[in-house]
């Protein structure tokens, strides 16, 4: 009866990978990127994701992409507006 209240306690092995030749532990799992990426050890929240826009946005980004963003976005505008048979004769009459 005495045994049978008593719980088992799990085997430990100290095991090292033989040719492993890095810093930390080898088996701690970490994307390669993520000490790269700016949103990987974020908190959660609505403030702290509110203040991590806001400081995207103080960067200043390409250019280029902005651009092609733009063009984009119109495109995709008109292909809508054809699409509903919006009559674009009223931005255009004398």
């Amino acid at each position: 009866m005495r045994n049978f209240l008593k719980l088992r306690k799990n085997r430990s092995y100290n095991y090292t990978p033989r040719y492993y030749q890095g810093e930390g532990s080898p088996f701690k799992i970490e994307h390669k990127l993520d000490k790269y990426r700016t949103t990987a050890h974020t908190q959660r929240g609505i403030k702290n994701k509110i203040s991590s826009a806001m400081e995207d946005l103080k960067n200043e980004g390409d250019r280029n992409l902005k651009i092609r963003f733009v063009i984009i976005f119109l495109v995709l505008v008109l292909i809508f507006l054809f699409i509903i048979d919006f009559d674009l004769s009223i931005f255009f009459a004398p």
